[in-house]
């Protein structure tokens, strides 16, 4: 499992090299290009979301006694997520500022202090989106494992009923060979 986890981290290195490398692009790019940029950015930051998913499935399977320094691993690169989406968010910023002026002009600009509030509050409903998700993840996951567990008591119930039967039959037949050899021991 854990070179399973090894090639998550591969996959997450070069992913992040290549946002990295794209996020720098963004403010210097113009036009369709920068469009086109950013999406491509946003998508591979989806990937890279999933890649963590997976690798937090991985660390949960490990053994114990390895489990915590793939977990303090994990949480490095949980990190190092958060501040690509953080400088994303930056480089997303310059860009909608200079559509922005380009289709309003330059004097049609907000107070710094609202566009500050405004994205304080984006990033706290984005958190509470990725919080809600992950909690929905964990309730599923609860319920199939709930699922598994009744089939195996369901199966073991049968198990036991079926083990019950018979020895009550070999009860029924040692009754049946005591009364046969005690009537031969009277003959």
């Amino acid at each position: 499992m854990s070179s399973d986890f090894e090639a998550y981290e591969q996959d997450f290195g070069t992913l992040t090299a290549e946002i990295t490398n794209k996020i720098g692009r963004i403010p210097k790019l113009g036009g369709e290009e920068k469009t086109q940029l950013v999406l491509n950015v946003d998508k591979q930051l989806e990937e890279v979301r999933e890649l963590m998913e997976q690798m937090d499935l991985e660390v949960r399977e490990l053994p114990i006694q390895i489990r915590g320094m793939y977990q303090s691993r994990l949480k490095s690169y949980k990190g190092e997520m958060e501040k690509l989406e953080k400088d994303f968010k930056r480089s997303r910023i310059a860009y909608s500022d200079e559509v922005r002026n380009e289709l309003l002009g330059e004097d049609a600009g907000s107070s710094e202090s609202q566009r500050a509030h405004l994205l304080d509050n984006t990033e706290k409903l984005e958190r509470s989106s990725r919080r809600l998700d992950a909690g929905y993840q964990i309730a599923v996951e609860t319920e199939q494992l709930g699922q598994e567990i009744l089939a195996n008591l369901h199966t073991d119930r049968e198990k036991i009923q079926r083990s019950r039967d018979r020895l009550r039959e070999t009860d029924a037949n040692l009754g049946k060979s005591s009364r046969i050899l005690t009537g031969m021991l009277r003959r």
